[in-house]
């Protein structure tokens, strides 16, 4: 792969390269750059960093699958950071159903120990778009 002549960013400690959020998606595959660390996952009110695992694929489980699971599956807030010395690659690819699909918890998971806690919906993209706009959290918008 040839060597690209950018310079870093002027001030790095001071540039986000995505700021915090979790995934709309269903489910998001990740091939993260081979040797530049930046992704960092949140943990506890504590930022970690997501370790480079050579080849790998890092996969996540978005919001979608969260509502659909009922909770059990959480989608986890991250960011990503930029590095002072060198550029990033990575590859995304996120999977979602249609936004005319409605989506909610899958009915034979709810019962009296686990009750519903999430709305059944359609089109969430948008209820994201929303709320990541305002700061907030998007999954929060659908929580009963």
């Amino acid at each position: 792969m040839p060597k690209r002549n950018r310079s870093p960013p002027p001030r790095p400690d001071l540039n986000l390269g995505v700021k915090p959020h979790a995934d709309a998606s269903m489910v998001t595959f990740l091939l993260q750059d081979k040797e530049v660390e930046g992704l960092q996952i949140l943990k506890d009110g504590q930022w970690f960093r997501v370790p480079i695992v050579p080849n790998a694929i890092l996969i996540n489980a978005g919001d979608q699958a969260e509502i659909m699971s009922n909770g059990m599956f959480k989608s986890p807030v991250h960011r990503v950071v930029t590095n002072s010395d060198r550029e990033r690659l990575t590859v995304v690819v996120f999977c979602l159903p249609n936004s005319k699909m409605e989506i909610g918890p899958v009915e034979k998971i709810i019962n009296e120990k686990r009750p519903r806690l999430y709305k059944r919906i359609k089109n969430y993209g948008a209820i994201c778009y929303e709320n990541y706009q305002l700061g907030k959290r998007q999954i929060d918008a659908v929580k009963i």
